[in-house]
C-alpha cells in the first residue's frame, strides 16, 4: 500500500479523521496556553537568563516551550512525568502497588494512574515555587508579595494539571502518546525562530560546520529509524487440534520482540530525573544558610561538568530502557497466553522454560537498544564539548524525541488504517 493510498484512507475514514483533528486541536490549545504569560515578567532579562543556561534551555524544551515566556503552563508535563516515574519505582518496593498495576487488569491500572495524577499536584506546587524563587533571585521576575506569589503558584500548578489532562485526552481520543506529542509540539514550535536566527546570522565561514552538523543529524535520524524498527522474531508453532471433523492449528508464525521496546520514554524519564535535582539546587544556591549554599554550589559544579553530565545521562537512559521494558513486557504473561492457545516455541518447553527463554532474549536485545539510546543521547553533549556550541546538546535531545515520536505516531496511524482495511 503506497503513501498516497494510505493518506486517502486516513481522511476517508470519519473516525480516524476525527482522531487526527482532535490531536491537532489539542496541540493548538496547548500552544495558545503557552503564549499566556504570568504577571510581572521582565522579557529582556528573561531572554538573557535563558540564553546563558543550558539547563534552562533543556527544561524549556521539556516544558514544551512554555518556560521561556513564563507562561501559565511553564512547567509543562514535567511534574506528571516525575510523578509517573515515582509511582513506577514504588511498584518495585510496595507489593500492593505492583499487584494493582500488573494483576488487577484495567481497573487496577486506572487506579494506579489516578495516584500518579494526585502526586502531580504537590510536585507541581514544589517546582512552581522553586522556579519563581529562582527567577526572582535572577531579576527575571519582579519581587512578589506573599499573596501574588501564592496566586502565581496556583496558576502554574493549574496549568500543569490542565496540560496533563490534555495529554491524557490525546492518548484516549486521539492517536499516539499525548505526553510525548505535547513535548514534540513544543520542540517543533521553536523551529521557525531557530531557522530565522540562523538565516539572519549566517556567514559563509560557517558553511563547513553547518554541513557537518547536517550530515551528523541525518546519520542520527537514520540510525534511530533503523534501531526503532529492528525486531528479533521468535518462531511460534501452534499444535494441531481436532474438533469434530475439523483440524485446527498446525500453523507457524513468529513473536516480534523489538530491539528498542521502550521507545522514547527512557529519554523523557532520564531528562526528568536529571532536571529536577538541578532545579532544586539552583534554588538552594541562593539560600542564606552558608552550609546549604556551599553544598548546593558544589553539587551544581559537579553536574555542570559536561562529562559528568554525559555519564549520568547515559546511565539513566540505559537504566530506564531496561526498567520500562520490564514494566511493559511480561514474559510470564506471554508464556501463559501461548500455553493457553496451544502455541509453543520450537525446542523450548511450554510454561516456565518459555518465560525464561523470552526473558533471556529480551535482556540481550534490550542491551543493544539501551546502549544505542544512551550513545545517541550523549553524542551531542560530546560534540558540544569539542565544538563549544551549547545549542548542540539541546538540539540532539530534541532530534531524538522528535524522530521517535514521529515514528510512533506513523506506526499507530498505519495500524489504524490496516485494521479498517481488514
Amino acid at each position: 500500500m503506497n503513501f498516497a493510498h494510505k493518506f486517502k484512507l486516513v481522511f476517508k475514514d470519519k473516525n480516524l479523521r476525527n482522531r487526527i483533528f482532535f490531536v491537532l486541536a489539542s496541540l493548538i490549545v496547548f500552544r495558545a496556553l503557552a503564549s499566556i504569560p504570568i504577571p510581572g515578567v521582565d522579557i529582556a532579562r528573561l531572554n538573557e537568563f535563558f540564553s546563558n543556561s543550558q539547563f534552562l534551555g533543556l527544561l524549556n524544551m521539556f516544558s514544551g516551550g512554555g518556560l521561556s515566556s513564563l507562561s501559565i503552563v511553564m512547567l509543562g508535563v514535567s511534574p506528571y512525568i516525575t510523578a509517573s516515574i515515582i509511582m513506577q519505582l514504588m511498584t518495585m518496593m510496595i507489593p500492593k502497588l505492583k499487584e494493582m498495576y500488573h494483576e488487577e487488569g484495567e481497573a487496577g491500572k486506572k487506579k494506579f494512574s489516578q495516584y500518579s495524577r494526585l502526586l502531580t499536584i504537590p510536585l507541581a506546587l514544589i517546582q512552581g515555587f522553586g522556579f519563581l524563587r529562582l527567577l526572582q533571585s535572577q531579576g527575571a521576575v519582579d519581587i512578589l508579595g506573599n499573596f501574588e506569589l501564592f496566586t502565581n503558584i496556583m496558576v502554574i500548578t493549574a496549568g500543569s494539571v490542565l496540560l496533563m489532562w490534555i495529554g491524557e485526552l490525546i492518548s484516549e481520543y486521539g492517536i499516539g502518546n499525548g505526553v510525548s506529542l505535547l513535548i514534540f509540539a513544543g520542540i517543533v514550535s521553536g523551529l521557525p525562530t531557530s531557522l530565522s536566527q540562523l538565516y539572519f546570522s549566517f556567514e559563509m565561514s560557517q558553511l563547513p560546520m553547518l554541513l557537518g552538523f547536517l550530515i551528523v543529524s541525518i546519520a542520527i535520524v537514520y540510525a534511530i529509524v533503523v534501531v526503532t524498527e529492528a525486531e528479533r522474531p521468535i518462531p511460534i508453532n501452534y499444535a494441531k487440534r481436532v474438533r469434530g471433523s475439523k483440524v485446527y492449528g498446525g500453523v507457524s508464525t513468529y513473536l516480534p520482540l523489538r530491539v528498542n521496546q521502550a521507545g522514547v520514554i527512557p529519554i523523557i524519564f532520564a531528562m526528568s530525573i536529571l532536571l529536577f535535582p538541578q532545579m532544586i539546587l539552583n534554588f538552594l544556591v541562593n539560600s542564606s544558610n552558608e552550609i546549604v549554599k556551599n553544598v548546593s554550589d558544589f553539587m551544581l559544579g559537579i553536574m555542570s561538568n559536561s562529562w559528568v553530565y554525559a555519564v549520568m545521562y547515559f546511565l539513566l537512559v540505559f537504566f530506564f530502557t531496561y526498567f520500562y521494558t520490564a514494566i511493559t513486557f511480561d514474559p510470564d504473561a506471554i508464556s501463559q497466553n501461548l500455553q493457553k492457545s496451544g502455541a509453543f516455541i520450537p525446542g523450548v518447553r511450554p510454561g516456565e522454560k518459555t518465560s525464561e527463554y523470552l526473558g533471556k532474549v529480551l535482556t540481550r536485545i534490550t542491551l543493544v537498544g539501551a546502549i544505542f539510546l544512551g550513545i545517541i543521547a550523549v553524542l551531542p553533549l560530546i560534540l558540544q564539548a569539542f565544538t563549544g556550541i551549547a545549542a548542540l546538546a539541546i538540539g540532539g535531545t530534541a532530534l531524538l524525541i522528535v524522530v521517535s515520536v514521529v515514528l510512533d505516531l506513523v506506526k499507530k496511524i498505519d495500524a489504524q488504517v490496516s485494521m479498517r482495511e481488514y
